[in-house]
């Protein structure tokens, strides 16, 4: 993610919105703080809609292991080392 202050993203904005529209995103920032961030319409990561989530209040993440998940997918058959171990042979 390239960075940019608001001086320089005044004058050169078109060169900015250019590399916004071919997928980069951009980091805004006012003093040295980052105040933005310009991310091409449409397009969001799984981190923007996790975020969007949290901001409203919908969902709370404490940082640590979420509960109720399984520690691991039970499943049938070779395990998935069992597997590659065999493939490698």
């Amino acid at each position: 993610m390239e960075t940019v202050g608001v001086r320089q993203l005044k004058e050169n904005l078109s060169r900015y919105l250019k590399k916004v529209r071919s997928g980069e995103r951009i980091v805004v920032t006012d003093r040295k703080k980052e105040v933005a961030i310009i991310v091409p319409c449409g397009v969001e990561t799984d981190e923007e809609k996790v975020l969007q989530l949290i901001q409203r209040d919908i969902v709370y993440w404490s940082g640590k292991k979420p509960l109720g998940i399984p520690s691991r997918i039970p499943s049938r058959g070779k395990s998935v080392s069992e597997a590659v171990l065999e493939d490698r042979r």
